[in-house]
């Protein structure tokens, strides 16, 4: 006989908490009573069918609580979402649990068949996936405006009543991952395989992609460092360089796409089918019936959101890459200035100030970069997308548009307009070096020193707490909640991404660039391995079979790095002395090559 949600009982006896969800403080008693019974209520009711327990504070506060499940509601939930797991003859399959004898190390009584990361990750789709059904309003906050098919859960964090939701750490998991992932200092791999079971694959191929392009920056390094010491001066001899580099930004990626299917088979993911992805809470429409699976879902006009794409977010973006070329405008007015003084004045000051323009727009784009995401997330979060990777395949493309040509204008401007390869080698150098400096300490240093401050405080007023409830838990979860929040590994990629660009594109004239690049990813391997484990609270584990549009990012910047190399190597004077009596010819040879 097969089993249904029906037969499904709430009780457990050993309760283990998961995730934590904290409210605003004064939240009213009926808004709790109805949200806590929606969560441990039947499904066919309506209900995430959840185990809750209040955690009471020193006064009495009960804004906080923890959510768990019984393992025949969590077996239940991996066939929901589609985990794929292990078979006993090796194969890998979506997890049902009419057939759950089938998969290795499967038993009832075995509660870690399933990992505390696909636990909380099952958890975190039953919440969201709470919508309203009858229900007009919040109950307690007429405001709070509900209608059929709207994410519950959504509605509660931006109306203010829901503070925050996050899963909690394994601390004795926690301990034996960050003692073999950075809590000793050895060249290595990272466990990528424990990464994943703790921290799920998305970080996980995060970790293993920013691994393998460390790697693949190291020939480019070791060719770059003999290559700057011995033509250091000489600009123009940068031909077989420029070759290595083409051909090296376009193998490594191919070679990336082996080695993560490889790993996302053995994790599972590769299998994942994408019927199972669902609306995205932030998604809202009338409540209508799915098509494809007879789900009743928010339904919103496709129309709707083409207009809002195309006559306001593309308008908005243009209007952003123009006052971005302003800026650079201005920014070769400040070069032409420092110059200038230096002229004059010949002094060891005025050496230094030629480098000052390129630190200050530097710094300006990083500032312009953090201002534009801002407002890139909210027009596109507006634009109403349905599923949550079609609105970050959106959201990356309007940043990396902006990016791309807030970092990478100014340098093309120098080498193909102003043909000034001593500037070009200047500019990339204070580019990369001043971004990764900004990121290193606005990613890394400043939360993690902000971080010890508050455990500091947060210990000292924890153990002073009189309770009866278990002082660690207490401890942890008031710890925890006070963490930063990860917000993904968007900021994570675009930083490779933009590395990737400063590399593949112009460290011909400076090839130290690889090196510097090497240098930054080896300590942004341990700044971020920490900042998971110390910082921020445990993001919630995200499925996936690879890197996703970012791949299709890297293999633009690709194409656009043979195009520019080419046309470098076109530029030098060695490959216009073979051709000095037609320059059609030189322009034929180098279409030829780009083609190729």
């Amino acid at each position: 006989m097969k089993e249904t949600w029906s037969f499904l009982d709430t009780f457990e006896p050993n309760f283990r908490p998961l995730v934590v969800i904290e409210l605003a403080k004064g939240t009213k008693k009926e808004t709790i009573e109805w949200f806590t019974k929606r969560i441990v209520d039947k499904k066919a009711n309506g209900g995430a069918q959840l185990l809750i327990k209040p955690l009471v504070t020193e006064n009495g506060d009960e804004t906080i609580y923890l959510i768990g499940a019984s393992h025949l509601r969590l077996l239940l939930g991996a066939e929901t979402v589609g985990l794929v797991k292990e078979c006993n003859d090796n194969s890998m399959r979506s997890f049902t649990y009419s057939s759950r004898k089938t998969f290795k190390d499967f038993a009832d009584d075995n509660h870690n068949f399933l990992t505390m990361s696909e636990c909380q990750y099952i958890i975190k789709h039953e919440l969201e996936n709470l919508r309203a059904r009858d229900e007009k309003m919040i109950p307690g906050y007429p405001q709070a405006k509900l209608y059929p098919g709207k994410s519950i859960v959504r509605r509660l964090l931006t109306n203010g009543i829901l503070v925050q939701i996050f899963p909690l750490h394994d601390r004795e998991e926690l301990k034996k991952l960050r003692h073999t992932w950075y809590g000793r200092v050895k060249i290595g791999y990272q466990p990528l395989d424990e990464i994943r079971s703790y921290f799920g694959e998305t970080i996980a191929l995060y970790f293993g992609f920013l691994e393998y392009f460390t790697f693949a920056l190291i020939p480019m390094a070791v060719i770059g460092i003999p290559y700057y010491v011995f033509a250091w001066e000489d600009y123009d001899k940068y031909v077989m360089f420029a070759t290595f580099n083409l051909l090296w930004s376009t193998v490594i990626l191919e070679v990336w796409k082996r080695i993560c299917a490889v790993m996302t088979y053995r994790w599972g993911t590769l299998l994942m089918k994408r019927q199972f992805e669902e609306p995205r809470p932030g998604f809202h429409g009338a409540l209508g019936i799915n098509p494809v699976t007879g789900r009743e879902e928010p339904v919103y006009s496709s129309i709707k959101r083409q207009l809002r794409i195309y006559l306001v977010s593309v308008p908005f973006v243009c209007l952003c890459l123009y006052f971005s070329l302003y800026v650079m405008m201005i920014y070769f007015d400040l070069e032409q200035w420092a110059l200038d003084y230096h002229e004059e004045n010949k002094s060891t000051f005025s050496s230094l100030m030629l480098y000052v323009p390129s630190i200050i727009y530097a710094v300006v784009i990083e500032i312009m970069n953090r201002i534009y995401r801002y407002a890139a997330e909210f027009l596109t979060s507006w634009e109403n997308h349905r599923l949550e990777s079609s609105y970050q395949n959106h959201l990356i493309l309007k940043v990396l548009v902006f990016n791309f040509l807030n970092c990478f204008a100014s340098l093309f401007y120098i080498a193909f307009v102003l043909f000034d390869m001593k500037l070009l080698r200047q500019s990339l150098a204070t580019l990369l070096i001043t971004s990764q400096i900004l990121n290193q300490f606005a990613e890394s240093l400043l939360p993690y020193w902000l971080q010890k401050r508050h455990v500091k405080k947060m210990k000292k007023h924890t153990h002073s707490l009189k309770t009866e409830t278990d002082l660690s838990l207490v401890e942890q979860v008031n710890l925890e909640k006070e963490m930063g929040t990860y917000f993904g590994t968007f900021d994570d990629y675009l930083e490779l991404f933009l590395q990737f660009g400063y590399v593949s594109l112009f460290s011909c004239v400076y090839p130290l660039a690889a090196v510097f690049a090497v240098l930054n990813n080896v300590t942004e391997i341990y700044s971020d391995a920490l900042k998971m484990c110390r910082v921020y609270k445990r993001p919630f584990a995200e499925p996936t079979a690879n890197i996703g549009v970012w791949q299709l990012a890297f293999e633009t910047m690709s194409v656009i790095s043979v195009v520019t190399n080419c046309i470098l190597i076109g530029m030098s004077p060695q490959v216009n002395a073979l051709f000095p009596d037609s320059k059609m010819d030189l322009v034929l040879t180098v279409a030829l090559v780009e083609v190729w």
